[in-house]
């Protein structure tokens, strides 16, 4: 077993400085020694021939039982080295790779009820989890940093600012949120434009949380929020927006998901759509991610997201790419998750608090070592509904935040 370890480790690790230990004792080095050398041990030689056969579930779950340990450097740092190689998978592992590609379909076939159990698997854990790592506004989606230095909570906030720019929502105009988290944007847009917003969800956990903050900042008349599939919903509806939820859809829905906003959107309306995506084409979930943290989930590529919204008689009306702002995101959320990470001990167990530890740092490296990356997609229904240049954006956001200003200290802003 320590040969083929062996072998196979250093035929794909090319790059980085990282020594295992085997669970024999034997002790090899992979890579070219440049970087911060890393350290790290197999347990058990179950872990090891697991890892071997299924590269991709093995090692989490391996890390996550405590039979792969990193002794020097962090999962993350590991996780940098290993997923930043010159092939994106080890060659032994491509078989697995296209059996899990041409069953995509399968894993993705997310009806109303399939859908609600995937989403309860991962948003109706204890509110407290989210509360270690997540900003004020528990915005669980890709910030956006408009300075190196911008705090979480601020850049958060210009995300918020941002979206709202784009979707030049006027006072009173009808705003669906599809999948509208603990509510956050759907408040913003309320407090800050004056729109009547509708937020939907298909957690019961964000659903309180999302009323709860309507009530407490006197939002209840113009934001409500409803336990409701966005295929149920009645419009219509002069904006639409969908931050995070896309990637829940799964492939074979995304024709049902854009026609039906289309139905709801109105003749002159405009629609902003954010989501993860990936930049070198279709894939597949990965194996662990599916089965322990987003069920039913898929990263679209934008060639899957455009056929659709074509056929839905959308037109594109902007695209921008959000690069590394998601690496940034999620770096900060997994140094928050540190730093509290005994609280998520307490609150489940460490087990648990090792599969999210491994979560945060390997979904970190994906955007900073393998291009993924996030896009937003404005839409509307007909030509000449948004302005020919893109400057509209920018004196939208000035004037966002001369209101943010005003409201205060109704609006939590970063340190509040």
């Amino acid at each position: 077993m320590d040969r083929l370890l062996h072998s196979l480790l250093t035929k794909f690790i090319r790059r980085g400085s990282i020594s295992f230990t085997t669970a024999s004792g034997a002790k090899f080095t992979c890579g070219d020694g440049t970087g911060e050398p890393v350290h790290a041990r197999f347990v058990t030689s179950e872990a090891e021939r697991k890892i071997l056969l299924n590269p991709e579930l093995a090692l989490g779950e391996a890390f996550m039982d405590g039979s792969f340990v990193v002794e020097q450097g962090t999962i993350a740092d590991a996780l940098a080295i290993l997923m930043g190689q010159p092939d994106m998978l080890p060659r032994w592992a491509k078989l697995q790779w296209w059996g899990r590609y041409f069953g995509r379909n399968l894993r993705q076939f997310n009806r109303r009820g399939r859908s609600r159990s995937n989403v309860a698997h991962h948003y109706d854990l204890d509110g407290r989890l989210y509360s270690l790592f997540l900003d004020a506004d528990k915005q669980y989606s890709c910030a956006y940093f408009e300075t190196p230095d911008s705090t979480l909570d601020d850049a958060q906030l210009a995300k918020k600012r941002h979206l709202a720019a784009k979707l030049l929502v006027g006072r009173g105009q009808r705003v669906l949120d599809i999948g509208s988290g603990w509510g956050g944007l759907g408040l913003y847009l309320a407090e800050m434009t004056g729109a009547d917003v509708t937020g939907v969800t298909l957690s019961s956990e964000q659903l309180q949380v999302s009323n709860a903050g309507a009530a407490e900042r006197d939002l209840a008349q113009s934001a409500r929020f409803l336990m409701r599939d966005y295929r149920d919903i009645e419009g219509p509806f002069e904006r639409i927006v969908s931050v995070g939820m896309f990637e829940h859809v799964g492939v074979r829905f995304y024709d049902t998901f854009f026609k039906r906003c289309a139905e709801l959107l109105t003749d002159d309306g405009v629609m902003m759509l954010h989501s993860i995506g990936r930049s070198e084409g279709p894939d597949s979930t990965n194996p662990w991610i599916d089965k322990y943290i987003f069920p039913g989930g898929y990263i679209p590529a934008l060639s899957e997201v455009l056929p659709s919204i074509e056929r839905a008689g959308l037109l594109v009306c902007d695209i921008e790419i959000l690069r590394l702002h998601y690496a940034e995101t999620l770096k900060a959320w997994r140094e928050r998750f540190m730093a509290r990470r005994e609280e998520a001990v307490q609150l489940y167990d460490e087990r648990f608090a090792r599969m999210w530890e491994f979560y945060l740092a390997a979904s970190e490296m994906s955007f900073r070592k393998q291009n993924m990356m996030n896009f937003q997609i404005q839409l509307t229904r007909r030509q000449g509904i948004v302005p020919m240049t893109r400057d509209y954006i920018a004196r939208g956001e000035a004037e966002l935040r001369a209101r943010e200003r005003k409201s205060k200290p109704r609006l939590k802003l970063a340190g509040e």
